[in-house]
């Protein structure tokens, strides 16, 4: 049975997770507009276009908020605490939500330069981000 707190893989979003697990952060690129977007769906929200398809994306961010989390009771998150969710800007344009790492709560800095990295989940490796 699943983790709860792990994302479920489905068929549309595999190729994602796929590449997560070899350290490759992919994002849908939209053929009509030209239009990178996160998170995986099979349609456009710009042009509603179903012509998109997966490109690996950079792995350079840079930190657009986040908040610092210094109690959760729920596993496995209580272990983790303090922890630093946050919202990312992707260099390619897409935003994105993950968990900063590597960085102490006081150093969080809006606009800081970001790195993607991944963390095994064991059934999932999931993106998350580290300054740099």
């Amino acid at each position: 049975m699943p983790h709860s707190h792990l994302p479920l893989v489905e068929e549309e979003t595999r190729p994602y997770w796929d590449a997560a697990r070899e350290g490759r952060l992919l994002i849908r690129h939209c053929e009509p507009c030209g239009e990178p977007f996160f998170y995986p769906r099979p349609f456009c929200p710009r042009c509603w276009s179903d012509r998109v398809h997966w490109i690996e994306a950079s792995g350079r961010a840079r930190l657009y908020t986040y908040s610092v989390v210094r109690w959760n009771d729920l596993p496995p998150f209580g272990e983790r605490v303090p922890y630093i969710p946050a919202v990312v800007d992707l260099a390619e344009g897409p935003r994105m939500m993950t968990e900063l790492v590597g960085c102490e709560p006081g150093a969080a800095a809006i606009g800081m330069p970001l790195r993607v990295e991944f963390r095994d989940e064991g059934e999932v490796s999931v993106p998350v981000f580290r300054p740099g």
